[in-house]
């Protein structure tokens, strides 16, 4: 295990030695950044560094109203509603919509919230191959619920593949079902505005479709949120077990997600050029010959036939100064794989060492790591 001794940025550093850093999810430079930081600390002074009791009893602040209408706005949504961490949104939500669906159909490589946060009294639950739309209509077909759930990740945390929301949609729709997208990895980076994968294949109003969020990636700061019509939000609030017995996001988390928000929102060439930059590195990554995925995300993984292959690279970067991570993450992966997660605070500088590093890895192994 790595042990920071620095905020993390582009770079970072461990026991006085500064490392080039390609790994967490800081997608678009804002968990250092300095309005965000102010912002944070202007709280503190203000609310101390917890409301110390649960929204639905003495824990609920203005900022955390500020919070979600911003969050609404900024999804085109009636309302959101926060909590504590990305990671109970699927629970949140598969409890909240369970009257809703008879049968759960689930990609083979969703998070592990997800499959976490399966309720125990639904025992009609279907894996379908990964991002394999075909497999998905065959067992439709062949178990025919009445009121199918689909859920997958948007952007796969392992992968950087994105789910293919626009061939699902359809199937979700012809089975009268509804679908539930992961998109943890996807705020703030994907569609015209940054709202998601749905928004990515121009589905953010279609009905039946339910997001789960996290201010803990691209937004740059922490806690999770559902946005829809005030109904639904509200039904949250009322009903989930996860939500009422939460102690209230701290004051310094809530600022900095209004803070990241307002930042967002006014620079959206962020995104494009995060993308770009994530784009030439793939594009690098596949012309050295190490197997890859090709959607633009930036996510870029490094897949290797062995744990102990994955291990010793990421070693050999290490020793030279750049940090790529080896994942080894609870998720059924065929391959071992080292995981590189590009900021928008990356320089071209930092991308070409790290592709003269490869290539010394490529020229001192051969083809023995392809």
């Amino acid at each position: 295990m790595f042990v920071l001794n620095s905020s993390i940025g582009n770079y970072i550093r461990n026991q006085g030695k500064k490392y080039s850093y390609f790994g967490g999810n800081d997608y678009l430079g804002l968990a250092n950044h300095p309005d965000i930081k102010r912002a944070s600390i202007e709280s503190i002074k203000k609310y101390g560094v917890n409301f110390s009791a649960s929204r639905r009893t003495t824990g609920t602040a203005s900022i955390h109203l500020d919070l979600e209408r911003q969050l609404s706005d900024f999804k085109n949504k009636q309302d959101a509603v926060t909590f504590a961490s990305g990671y109970q949104g699927n629970s949140i939500l598969l409890e909240i919509l369970k009257h809703r669906y008879s049968a759960i159909f689930m990609d083979q490589l969703a998070h592990p919230s997800i499959g976490g946060g399966l309720p125990r009294e639904i025992e009609d639950m279907h894996h379908y191959n990964h991002c394999d739309v075909s497999h998905l209509d065959t067992l439709l077909h062949h178990f025919k619920p009445l009121c199918p759930l689909i859920i997958t990740d948007g952007i796969f945390a392992l992968t950087g593949e994105i789910a293919p929301l626009g061939k699902i949609y359809p199937l979700v729709k012809k089975h009268k079902g509804i679908l539930i997208v992961d998109d943890a990895h996807a705020t703030g980076i994907l569609g015209t505005n940054g709202r998601g994968t749905p928004e990515h294949f121009n589905l953010g109003e279609s009905e039946n479709i339910y997001q789960t969020e996290t201010m803990s990636k691209a937004l740059g700061g922490y806690g999770g949120f559902i946005a829809g019509s005030i109904g639904f939000t509200n039904s949250i609030r009322e009903k989930s077990s996860i939500y009422q017995a939460s102690t209230a996001l701290p004051p310094p988390i809530v600022a900095a997600g209004i803070a990241s928000l307002k930042i967002v929102r006014e620079n959206p060439g962020l995104r494009t050029q995060l993308l770009e930059m994530a784009g030439n590195i793939r594009k690098e990554i596949i012309r050295l010959g190490f197997q890859t995925t090709s959607d633009n995300t930036p996510i870029i993984p490094i897949m290797l036939p062995s744990p102990d292959n994955a291990m010793e690279l990421s070693a050999f970067l290490e020793s030279k100064g750049v940090i790529v991570p080896f994942i080894n993450y609870p998720v059924k992966q065929a391959n071992s794989m080292l995981r590189i997660t590009v900021s928008v605070n990356h320089t071209t500088e930092q991308a070409e060492k790290l592709s003269d590093i490869l290539k010394k890895w490529k020229k001192k192994y051969g083809t023995n790591y392809n």
